[in-house]
């Protein structure tokens, strides 16, 4: 029975498939397309620009909290070299540690050994070899002006004067001047009160990181097994292998460096000794501190120590050339790849790269510590970049 009212038919429901609101149950002549156009919401990124102020703030405290960062990290660089240092240093004794470990000697007693080891010879080098260092460091400065009349009295001296002029003997003597000046040496060290200040911030600088590295050395499994975690699972076991492998390399780089440096200072000490030249136990000390510079160290040295052989005389210094010449070649195809085997290997280039940028950056401990982070560096690139890149298509 029909009550006057029409039903809605099945094209009113088709114009709404919803059929969600009353209007369009009330009145199915009204169509879709004429309701209006629902309001878009602003994009999230826009949303910021209709409050500056609070733009403003946070872009404000942004800056701030990056400054603040920056005066921080600047305030603490020597915390920081002292903690990268300790570092590098567990790293480095890490392997001997480890062949102790492998020969039935629990990790503990294994790290008291090598410190006990090193400390040992630490104390035997310091009596040996710094009251000769200071001694002959004393003897260098009072024997400055023999050194200036027998230089005037060689042969070189005369070949200079003959091609050069008397300019020579002029800048002689004010070398000289200004050397034995002891207003100069004060100038020079930046007087004795800031002498004794740095001597006692190395000293407190090397028990900080001696203390630290024995605390890294204890906790180094546990460090990097911490670190592993934080990767993902499917890769734990990628970045564990790579973990070890970086650490291998560069704990076998630290110790083939320090082993390089004492074999160049022995020779410089036997050479200076052999040749009759001029502080030898001085020589050797730099030896082995120049020596610790990747690539150049050896060379630089060797400009260094001929020119101080010079002022013997121009045969010794030229047989010193000559022998520490040679010396530079055994250790770079005999030694140097027997004592680097386990590390990984560098381009020259970006050897020379890393230590000009690590040693303008930290000094020497920069210097000594750029070829293992590049080596590093290199390593995730092998194994991580170049492998994604070579599955995209």
């Amino acid at each position: 029975m029909s009550d006057g009212t029409a039903s809605p038919g099945p094209e009113s429901v088709a114009a709404d498939p919803a059929a969600g609101t009353d209007a369009a149950v009330a009145d199915p002549a009204v169509s879709i397309f004429d309701a209006p156009p629902p309001q878009a919401s602003p994009p999230a990124r826009l949303a910021h620009i209709n409050h500056p102020v609070a733009l403003g703030f946070f872009i404000t405290l942004g800056g701030l909290f990056a400054f603040v960062l920056g005066v921080a990290v600047s305030n603490l660089s020597t915390i920081i070299i002292y903690i990268v240092f300790a570092l590098f240093a567990a790293l480095g004794l890490d392997p001997i540690v480890r062949w102790f470990e492998r020969r039935n000697v629990k990790r503990p007693w294994a790290i008291v050994i090598v410190y006990a080891a090193f400390a040992v010879v630490m104390i035997v080098a310091l009596w040996l070899i710094v009251p000769a260092v200071v001694t002959q460091i004393a003897q260098f400065i009072g024997s400055i002006p023999e050194m200036v009349d027998d230089f005037e009295s060689s042969d070189l001296y005369a070949w200079l004067q003959a091609n050069v002029g008397d300019q020579i003997g002029t800048i002689l003597s004010e070398v000289e001047g200004f050397l034995t000046n002891p207003a100069n040496i004060a100038a020079i060290g930046g007087g004795i009160l800031r002498i004794g200040v740095g001597v006692a911030t190395t000293i407190s600088g090397l028990i900080i990181v001696l203390v630290l590295s024995l605390y890294f050395l204890a906790s180094l499994p546990v460090i990097k097994e911490s670190f592993n975690r934080f990767a993902p699972a499917r890769n734990r076991a990628k970045v564990a292998s790579m973990t070890e492998e970086i650490t291998d390399s560069i704990g076998g780089y630290l110790m083939g460096m320090v082993i390089l440096a004492f074999c160049n200072s022995v020779v410089a000490f036997i050479l200076h000794l052999a040749l009759g030249l001029p502080f030898p136990a001085l020589m050797a000390v730099l030896a082995f501190a120049i020596t610790l510079i990747p690539l150049i160290g050896s060379v630089l040295y060797w400009v260094i120590a001929t020119t101080v052989a010079l002022f013997t005389g121009w045969v010794p210094a030229l047989i010193f050339a000559a022998i520490y010449l040679v010396y530079m070649q055994i250790e770079a195809y005999l030694l140097t790849p027997r004592v680097m085997n386990k590390t990984i290997s560098v381009p020259g280039a970006l050897v020379v790269i890393g230590a000009l940028v690590g040693g303008t950056l930290l000094g020497l401990l920069g210097a000594l510590v750029a070829i293992p982070v590049t080596a590093s560096i290199l390593l995730i690139i092998k194994q991580v970049l170049i492998p994604r890149q070579d599955a995209k298509e």
